[in-house]
């Protein structure tokens, strides 16, 4: 096997055991019998095993942020941006399921604010821009959209993470009923909310 075959193959093994036990639940020795070397040639790849799982998860970061910036590019209304973003999201965790377990676990030395956090950080930037058009149009400043597409963004992960676990309905379904709350929602949205509960 060649150094680069050798450093994919320690990855995706790093990555099912990652993914079924966390960082402080997999030792060397695991992921080393598993791929069928020394733990030297572990060190020799990634220098420790917290090196590895960094790789893991930058790798995998790397992979659902790409998705998701793809599904929010092009020309498109934002609704529709919305669906393939919500679709993004679910399609990642239907086919990569260690990579999502992994991300929303334990965070790695280069991102100690959590990997999933820095990625929702990220795409919220994107749909932010994407709805400033919709929000100034009905007369939302914007520190209003900022806000919105937090409750966003944050709306779909929360039901990313459910759906891992759940599987059902179809993640076209789930996708669907997100975005008819979202955009439903949005479109009856008044520009000075007031809470009803009694003080």
């Amino acid at each position: 096997m060649t150094g680069p075959q050798r450093r994919i193959q320690l990855i995706g093994i790093g990555r099912a055991l990652f993914a079924l036990r966390g960082l402080d639940g997999t030792t060397l020795e695991e992921i080393a019998a598993a791929a069928g070397v020394s733990k030297p040639v572990i060190y020799e790849h990634f220098g420790s095993k917290e090196g590895l799982y960094t790789q893991v998860v930058e790798y995998e970061f790397r992979i659902l942020l790409d998705s998701i910036n793809d599904a929010l590019s092009g020309e498109a209304k934002p609704r529709v941006q919305v669906e393939r973003a919500a679709l993004a999201l679910l399609g990642y965790i239907e086919d990569r399921t260690d990579g999502f377990r992994i991300l929303m676990r334990d965070a790695p030395p280069s991102q100690p604010e959590g990997a999933f956090s820095t990625l929702l950080s990220q795409v919220t930037k994107r749909v932010e821009h994407i709805l400033a058009d919709e929000f100034a149009h009905r007369g939302f400043g914007s520190a209003d959209g900022a806000m919105y597409a937090q409750m966003l963004v944050g709306m779909v992960a929360m039901t990313g993470q459910w759906w891992q676990e759940s599987r059902t309905p179809d993640k076209r379904e789930v996708a669907a009923h997100l975005v008819n709350l979202a955009w439903n929602g949005l479109t009856g949205l008044q520009k000075d909310p007031e809470l009803h509960s009694e003080d």
